[in-house]
């Protein structure tokens, strides 16, 4: 573990933060979806982590909050406060090339321009239903393989 006067350095936690994975897209962390904004020493010494999430009605926060808790009590932070922080709203351009990379091997297409089936790679495409198995994401099916597939929708 490193320490910086004593705490927790902000690189090693959000090295350990990168283990918390997003409990519906489990092949992303909160780092990869940009959820995890910032981790700092407040004023008061408390270690906050802030998490902004993909947006306010999101099913996923509580399990969110309480997976980051979870890691870092694991580590010997016991007092640590997680901020939820709604503004600036998330937004997908916030997802890192890692976690593209990990939806579209997943067999998720991520938000881009056009649907691009993440199977053959075609962008012809077409919409199944606005929703697809959870909110953020659409259904899809490609026109070229024929392959249903889920499109992360851009925000």
């Amino acid at each position: 573990m490193v320490t910086v006067g004593g705490r927790n350095s902000v690189e090693s936690i959000r090295v350990w933060l990168d283990d918390v994975r997003d409990p519906e897209i489990p092949v992303v962390s909160i780092t990869d979806l940009g959820i995890l904004r910032d981790v700092r020493h407040a004023s008061d010494g408390v270690l906050e982590v802030i998490l902004t999430p993909t947006y306010s009605g999101c099913p996923a926060t509580e399990t969110i909050r309480e997976d980051v808790e979870r890691a870092l009590r694991e580590h010997g932070i016991e007092n640590g406060r997680v901020v939820m922080q709604l503004s600036p709203a998330w937004t997908t351009a916030w997802i890192n090339e890692r976690g593209r990379e990990r939806l579209r091997a997943f067999g998720i297409a991520p938000p881009e321009d056009a649907a691009r089936c993440p199977r053959c790679g075609s962008v012809s495409a077409r919409e199944l239903a606005h929703f697809g198995s959870t909110p953020c994401k659409a259904l899809y099916r490609c026109n070229q393989c024929d392959e249903p597939f889920d499109y992360f929708k851009r925000f």
